[in-house]
């Protein structure tokens, strides 16, 4: 190995994005420990302060800062690392990686770049060169063309021939991708991927291909093989992200198989990787035709699933190799532990993104070739039919598995078939009942038959479930098919009673039958590679195979059980795998044996060495019996995953299930509306005033006695869905005609709006009804929007001391009537002083990493160790006053999600956050905006500011803009309204006017450094030419901001302090 090495740089990915998510928290945590082993000291770069690796003894030195070429400079410049790591933190750091090292700057500070040289990064990026590379050694690639100019990219469509691919370079995800048929479509195309990208390649379309994903790893020695071969579900046209995967391959015969894996390690040879990367194949399998799609030089979502599904952790490994390792070095030699052969895998993975597309107003539901999912699922099974269902379960969006969800209707079957959308699969299954043949539905998708012939088997033994009549009549062999098939207990009662209501009693009836018939799940144990003692490595997944268990059990006081968070989404995402990771090593280091349930191949919870065993599952009620009838622990951890674990606190309970922490009626009482605001009233606590109504007049009769706005919702949903604020009758009309298709059974809440008030949240962990530690956090914007989406300050700046003071007792109220043992948040509102509460989890929320890391106050430790009944520390009184703050940003994916709306509301659209800390607000504020994506304005900003109290709030801000030598543009209303307080605007048109300035004209023409557009009211003209500003702002990758508070909060920030006046400091620097 390299003796030189002593320090070494690792840049993460920053915020959680669509295309970029979890899986580089993951990898970047290997990497970090593959570095401590060797001793060596580490400098990590990331301002994501809700992930694992940003977390104490990760990594030595930690910095909140953005991951740009000119921060990661400064950090060289004060650290002097002798080397860095781009591979560990995505595109980001790629891109960013790439352009120090072409600049010099790596050079000038003599720091080494680790691993695959940025030579061999630039061929795998560089479309030109890599197709030139390829050719060398005859390996065929699409045929395409790179173009930087819109003439030429008409004639090499022209050449090619339609349909044509489009696709920017240096992207992620799939960015500005997608397929055109027409010189039309080709045309609007081309605009968007250029405003991306400078320069975009045009190729012929392979659409209808099989689509095969191999993960390659190569060491100094040349030794070199394939780890695992994945193949997608669907055919070629959709991104992998957005495709379901299945490892290892299924539908190629062996010498398919071989020549691809012989071609993948000539080409890993001939580009020169050390270390691991990722080929992607088209492959026909008609006539054997094959063509190489991509290569990616850096660990990818794929490597994060590969490691997951096989057991070898290529993260680990690839940072080995870039110290100067080799494969024979890592692992124990001649074991099944060693690092030198790929491991053989007896059992199916199958990966199954998780899309939130009703999030967004406006937005597509087809998928294609850029990415739209938010999240992941891996499940582990004998049979494609198991892992399948299993799968679909696990997203979580309310199906049941591949049949049994009688909720899905679908207007037009062919058109759904032939045109994927999110949905498709359940197509497929309502194709079935009506009578499709295999090869009619391959026509229509081109997925190939082998799976069809395996969703066939589910819906026939569907029909087979169906021919009895009482669950207790089923003879144990039909039970023990339905099982290997993947059908749960719910869908087994489904189709045999066909009962009303939450299937719970029903559900439960069958497991009982399946355990009287001796039908049970065994547990399989998964090898894993390179781990330090892999006896007691316990990778495990159940499948009903009929054999014995691979591990032992026996009943251990010792023994904690703790739920994770399952797939990625937006409003549960890597804040909660934090939290859960924290609970589990809380629990070892109190010699508890820890045990994680979670199925998510993201995220660092799912590392089989973070706890004692990994049960890589469903989180669903049958699952989770399942594994407490084996384990028997001294209780389980529902309050650090989330909701998912939440929502099964009282069903577990029913069962007599220990449930650790803050009793599950308690829950009961904090998540039922009715519950909780009766409790309010007893305590004397003040609460928006709200009513459930099921009927539309008496909808109206509460509205003209709180007045508008209100706020509209369905009963019982996660994170705020199809929530919405009515300013008027119209609007309140056209809402509940929506919200009559979403809630059948529930009738709609309906509370009064406060505008203008403040929102705060209170995090803290009790114990037995008294609170131990506390943090209270401001959002900069009004109530209105999510909590998720808003920037959150911590310690607040701007709360009186009276409202503080009111907080902390109610909360104390709330504490004691509850009897809270554990972590809980509540959120308020306050305005003049008056305090609301609006809710209260009694669970881990999203900001408890922000306030644990900016407090230095492991949170969930504290909470852990009261839930264990083991002693902990108590803070002083001192111990909340801190001379630094913390902003937590939120990061949005509007670029991906084309035509979607990209303003905020009561619901949640942000897919991830960063934290930044800073001596005072405006420092702190203005890293964590660049941190996320923003760019300090050079030259125009453009202000279209909504109503008078908008307008009102924007006029400092833009007073401050003129100061400062910025050239203001406005339309016409703010423009007049500026000049009569001594401000000069220049005049734009709205989009729908014709006249001079357009504003349309000179966004496309990247005239503004910044548009500010806050949503007026909601006529349909105010509507359409707002909603095409700000979508032609994230179009054209313009920085957009749509709340008034914030944009003047950024406004002020960027005019006091300059980029290069942010201190450089990490985050051990912020000492009390």
């Amino acid at each position: 190995m390299n003796k030189e090495i002593k320090k070494v740089i690792v840049l993460g990915s920053g915020a959680l994005k669509i295309g970029q998510a979890g899986e580089f928290d993951y990898s970047g945590s290997q990497a970090l420990k593959a570095l401590k082993e060797e001793g060596i000291s580490t400098v990590l770069i990331n301002p994501n302060i809700a992930t694992i690796q940003t977390s104490e003894g990760i990594a030595d030195r930690v910095y909140f800062l953005p991951v740009t070429p000119y921060f990661v400079e400064e950090i060289i410049k004060k650290e002097r690392p002798d080397g860095i790591l781009l591979a560990f933190g995505g595109q980001t750091a790629l891109n960013c990686g790439t352009e120090l090292s072409q600049n010099g700057t790596l050079q000038k500070y003599g720091v080494e770049v680790l691993g695959t040289s940025v030579e061999a990064i630039m061929t795998t990026e560089d479309r030109d060169l890599f197709v030139k590379k390829l050719d060398e050694i005859g390996i065929k690639t699409p045929v395409s063309q790179a173009v930087e100019t819109m003439e030429d990219a008409l004639a090499a469509a022209e050449r090619i021939g339609f349909p044509v691919m489009v696709r920017s370079a240096y992207a992620l995800g799939g960015l500005g991708s997608g397929i055109s048929r027409t010189p039309e479509e080709f045309r609007s195309l081309c605009e968007s991927s250029f405003a991306y990208s400078k320069q975009i390649l045009v190729e012929e379309s392979l659409k209808g291909w099989k689509e095969i994903e191999f993960e390659v790893i190569r060491d100094r020695n040349d030794h070199c093989f394939t780890v695992a071969s994945m193949e997608n579900f669907d055919p070629l046209g959709i991104h992998t992200g957005e495709s379901i995967v299945v490892a290892p391959t299924c539908s190629l015969d062996e010498g398919e198989l071989t020549m691809l894996q012989e071609l993948s390690k000539k080409i890993i040879r001939h580009i020169g990787i050390v270390g691991e990367c990722n080929i992607q194949y088209a492959f026909n399998s008609e006539t054997d035709d094959y063509r190489v799609i991509e290569v990616n030089a850096r660990l990818s979502r794929s490597s994060a699933l590969a490691s997951k599904a096989t057991g070898y952790p290529l993260a680990f490994v690839a940072a080995k190799l870039a110290l100067g390792y080799t494969l024979d070095q890592i692992g124990e030699m001649d074991t099944p532990n060693s690092a030198y052969v790929a491991p053989s895998l007896d059992y199916l993975i199958c990966k199954i993104p998780r899309w939130d597309l009703s999030k967004f107003v406006g937005v597509s539901r087809e998928i294609g070739s850029s990415m739209k999912s938010v999240g992941e699922i891996m499940s582990i099974g004998k049979s494609f039919e198991e892992i399948i269902q299993k799968g679909l379960r696990m997203i979580g969006q309310g199906m049941h598995g591949f049949v049994g969800n009688p909720e899905l209707e679908f207007e037009n079957l062919d058109e759904e078939l032939s045109h994927p959308t999110d949905l498709r699969i359940f197509a497929i299954a309502k194709a079935f009942e009506q009578g499709y043949s295999i090869d009619r539905i391959y026509e229509l998708t081109k997925i190939d038959p082998w799976f069809l012939g395996k969703l066939k088997n589910i819906y026939d033994y569907s029909l087979v479930l169906a021919g009895y009549d009482r669950i207790e009549d089923q003879p144990a062999d039909v039970l023990l098919e339905a099982k290997r098939l993947g059908f749960s207990d719910f869908q087994i009662a489904r189709f045999v009673e066909n009962p009303e209501g939450n299937l719970e009693r029903e559900s439960l009836r069958v497991r009982t039958a399946r355990k009287k018939a001796g039908v049970l799940p065994s547990v399989k144990r998964i090898n894993t590679v390179a781990s330090d003692n892999p006896d007691l490595t316990n990778y495990l997944y159940m499948t009903y195979d009929g054999s014995d268990h691979d591990i032992p059990y026996f009943k251990n006081d010792k023994s904690v059980v703790v739920l994770g968070s399952g797939a990625y989404r937006i409003g549960s995402s890597v804040e909660f795998d934090w939290c859960s990771v924290n609970a589990v090593q809380t629990a070892r280091k109190l010699g508890y044996k820890s045990i994680m349930i979670n199925y998510n191949p993201e995220t660092v919870s799912t590392d089989y060495d973070m706890c004692d065993r990994l049960y890589f599952d469903e989180l669903s009620f049958e699952r989770v019996l399942d594994v407490l009838d084996l384990e028997v622990p001294k209780g389980v951890i529902v309050s650090v995953g989330g909701q998912i674990p939440n929502n099964l606190a009282i069903r577990l309970y029913r069962q007599d299930i220990p449930v650790l922490g803050t009793s599950p009626l308690s829950i009961d009482r904090a998540e039922n509306r009715h519950k909780f605001s009766s409790m309010l009233d007893q305590l004397g606590i003040d609460q928006p005033a709200w009513k459930e109504l099921s009927h539309m007049d008496e909808v109206y009769e509460f509205v003209e006695k709180v007045g508008y706005p209100v706020l509209v919702r369905p009963s019982y949903v996660l994170s705020g869905a199809a929530m919405n604020v009515c300013h008027d009758a119209e609007e309140l009309n056209t809402f509940l005609k929506l919200a009559a298709k979403v809630s059948k059974e529930y009738p709609v809440v309906v509370s009064q709006f406060l505008q203008n008030a403040k929102e705060i949240e209170f995090d803290a962990v009790a114990h037995d009804g008294e609170v131990v530690e506390y943090a209270i956090s401001e959002h900069v914007e009004f109530a209105g929007v999510h909590s998720g989406d808003a920037t959150l300050v911590f310690p607040p700046q701007k709360i009186y001391f009276e409202t503080a003071r009111r907080i902390k007792k109610i909360s104390r109220k709330i504490a004691r009537e509850l009897n809270i043992s554990g972590p809980f948040n509540i959120q308020f509102l306050a305005k003049n002083n008056e305090v609301k509460v609006i809710e209260c989890n009694l669970r881990a929320s999203r900001s408890f990493p922000f306030v644990s890391k900016v407090l230095k106050r492991n949170f969930i430790e504290t909470a852990t160790r009261i839930m264990l009944g083991a002693p902990y520390q108590k803070p002083g009184n001192n111990e909340f006053d801190i001379d630094w703050i913390g902003v937590k940003s939120s990061q949005f994916s509007f670029s991906r999600l084309h035509n979607a709306d990209p303003v905020l509301s009561v619901d949640m659209s942000s897919t991830g956050e960063v934290g930044c800390i800073g001596d005072d607000f405006d420092e702190a504020l203005l890293t964590s905006m660049i941190s996320v994506g923003y760019r300090i304005p050079r030259k125009n900003v453009m202000v279209s500011s909504g109503d008078s109290k908008s307008k009102v709030d924007l006029l400092d801000a833009c007073r401050l803009l003129q100061q400062h030598g910025y050239e203001i543009f406005a339309t016409a209303g703010t423009e007049r309204f500026l000049a009569d307080h001594g401000i000069a605007a220049q005049t734009v048109g709205w989009p729908d006017e014709g006249n001079g300035y357009n504003v349309m004209d000179m966004i496309a023409g990247h005239q503004f450094d910044l548009i500010v557009n806050i949503p007026k009211n909601h006529t349909r003209r105010e509507l359409t030419n707002g909603y095409r500003i700000r979508r032609g702002a994230i179009d054209h990758n313009i920085p957009l901001i749509t709340n008034a508070r914030l944009a003047s909060a950024f406004i002020r920030a960027f005019c006091q302090i300059k980029e290069e006046n942010i201190p450089i400091k990490s985050w051990q620097e912020y000492k009390l």
